[in-house]
């Protein structure tokens, strides 16, 4: 494959001077294109029935991060535009991830192949197409594919998210986080669903639940609806998804040797059917990029942008607390530099709490066919910036590879209405070949470390073979029982570090976007209490940093976004703790 240095940033030019030719309301659009700083080229203005390839539609790439919407009926050519967009953002150095519900955008690292549309397009609104390939990673969830598989941990997957899955009640989701203190407490550990089923299972045995007594108990029918919601979650094909090694989201944000960003494509054809799947992962995701990643705040270039394919089958039969979990989600990780598109046939399908945090807009055509169709048209219509298009008409004019474009300037604000005729991808627009796509996953440098699934003793084997029975010691317990007695004197953690390093503390820390968490993050950081107006929040000298394995451990610098005095030393207890929950996933490490 061909490389292609990292685009320059160099600032665009003002509207041209054969541009100042153009009739004054094309050139009133044109001007509201007209950036200063770097920004993505989409295609040229249509008006009046004409390209005009001197009136160049773009969009910032600093506008990147405030998400967008790619829309339009199908075979309108949305995925060829969110092949164009991710293209550019690869050459500018941004990492893309992009959900391939089809199947069909794998050929993003082939260079593309010249026809006789592809060069009356480039013609058309003055693009200098040249065949290029970009550096990209095949995913697949749980190995429901053949890209390398990823996987979380069941503790590292958390109550708060897992409730929302499975759609627990507010009394069932406390019972769910009871659970997961009790086998954080005595070292169950909880890597797949088998482990959590088999705790499940003791905890409302004669003798586990003796275990549970002294902190609230777990009564049968709340136990039992655990269980069922599992067993109708593993129907789903959830159980590839849960176990060891569990995938570092850091990996969604690299860049390659030539500094053009990594494109991560998880091939999501394979389970389209089950989409609570899907969606179980991407709330995982979201909200461990979110918990880990630092808050930037405006920026010149987006850390990670998301490309979310059929996005209708993420909100299809949604429950209220993935809706929440999702709107949240989005308006917040516009700060950590993280954009999120979503690609679907109408806006409608996209719930107006989030339809309302989408800044940047490509719509493509629209077919009114049915009443329905024409009120799903004019609610589209009314959602666009006052224009001189009749969009009503213009929409269901518009050919393939055409759209109406809106998206936000430099300094903000909604850039005028556009219909644009958008420029043709680079790369290859198809998939590739399954031995090319075999191949390139062979060779990626993650594929060893992620291939191979690891079922090593968990919660399940301890229970099986009785010990994690009644007064079942966890691995420090078992430590200390058999280290020597001057091992046995020193210092143990303070309660406090006890509770940051314990697994189910940054699970839940994860849903800092919650309610739940954010109480959990305000009681730690002592802001709601007022632990934080002495100063010092854990200790008053910083403990030392942990050895951690540095190219495998994530970045806590966004703890810097709490405006508390002395937080270096709080700082240093997450780092610590942190080190100790991901001891298990660093081992896994290259």
């Amino acid at each position: 494959m061909p490389d292609r240095e990292t685009m320059p940033s160099a600032p665009a030019p003002e509207v041209s001077e054969r541009a100042a030719a153009l009739p004054q309301e094309a050139l009133k659009i044109a001007s509201g294109y007209a950036f200063s700083g770097p920004a993505l080229q989409l295609g040229a203005l249509l008006w009046d029935g004409q390209c005009l390839p001197d009136a160049q539609i773009r969009v910032p790439l600093a506008m990147l991060n405030r998400h967008g919407l790619v829309a339009g009926a199908t075979g309108t050519g949305k995925t060829k535009t969110l092949q164009l967009i991710a293209e550019q953002l690869s050459a500018q150095g941004v990492p893309v991830f992009l959900a391939d519900i089809k199947g069909d955008l794998s050929g993003i690292a082939a260079p593309g192949r010249s026809d006789a549309r592809v060069e009356g397009r480039a013609k058309d609104v003055h693009q200098r197409w040249t065949a290029t390939g970009f550096p990209a990673e095949y995913y697949a969830l749980g190995g429901n594919g053949r890209g390398i598989p990823v996987r979380a941990t069941v503790t590292g997957f958390g109550p708060v998210l897992l409730s929302k899955v499975l759609r627990l009640n507010r009394t069932q989701e406390q019972s769910l986080a009871l659970i997961f203190h009790y086998a954080d407490s005595k070292g169950l550990e909880l890597v797949d669903l088998k482990d959590l089923r088999a705790v499940v299972t003791f905890l409302t045995s004669d003798e586990g639940r003796q275990e549970l007594k002294t902190i609230g108990g777990l009564s049968a029918a709340t136990a039992g609806v655990i269980l069922r919601s599992l067993t109708a979650f593993e129907a789903q094909g959830a159980s590839g998804f849960f176990g060891e090694p569990e995938f570092d989201t850091a990996e969604l944000l690299r860049t390659g040797e030539d500094g053009r960003g990594v494109v991560s494509v998880l091939e999501l054809n394979a389970v389209q059917d089950r989409p609570q799947l899907f969606s179980t992962f991407l709330m995982w995701l979201l909200a461990d990029l979110f918990h880990d990643l630092p808050e930037l705040g405006d920026v010149d270039k987006p850390r990670l942008v998301f490309f979310l394919d059929e996005a209708h089958l993420l909100f299809d039969d949604a429950s209220e607390a993935f809706l929440e979990s999702i709107t949240q989600t989005v308006r917040l990780i516009r700060s950590k530099g993280v954009g999120v598109f979503f690609v679907t046939q109408t806006p409608k399908d996209v719930p107006a709490d989030v339809l309302a945090q989408l800044g940047n807009r490509v719509q493509h055509a629209l077919r009114a066919f049915t009443p329905d169709d024409q009120k799903a048209l004019n609610a589209t219509v009314r959602t666009f910036p006052k224009s001189p298009y009749d969009l009503e008409e213009v929409l269901t004019n518009l050919g393939t590879g055409e759209a109406v474009v809106t998206v936000l300037s430099e300094k903000g604000a909604p850039t005028p209405v556009a219909a644009t005729r958008l420029r043709a991808p680079e790369s290859l627009m198809g998939p590739v070949g399954q031995e090319a796509l075999d191949r390139a996953v062979r060779e990626s440098p993650l594929y060893e470390r992620y291939a191979r699934a690891v079922d090593r003793e968990s919660a399940y084997e301890r229970l099986s073979d009785g010990r994690g029975g009644r007064g079942a010691k966890g691995p420090d317990e078992m430590r200390e029982a058999t280290a020597p007695v001057e091992e046995r004197t020193e210092e143990r953690p303070s309660a406090v570090e006890q509770v940051v390093g314990s697994g189910v503390f940054k699970s839940l820390a994860r849903s800092v976007g919650t309610d739940l968490g954010g109480e959990i993050w305000g009681w730690v950081l002592g802001s709601a209490r007022g632990w934080g107006r002495r100063g010092r929040l854990f200790c008053s000298v910083p403990p030392p940093p942990p050895r951690v394995d540095q190219s495998r451990s994530r970045s806590f610098e966004g703890c810097r976004g709490f405006r508390v005095s002395g937080w270096e030393g709080g700082l240093g207890a997450l780092r610590a703790a942190s080190a100790r929950s991901r001891a298990r996933r660093t081992a896994y490490g290259s």
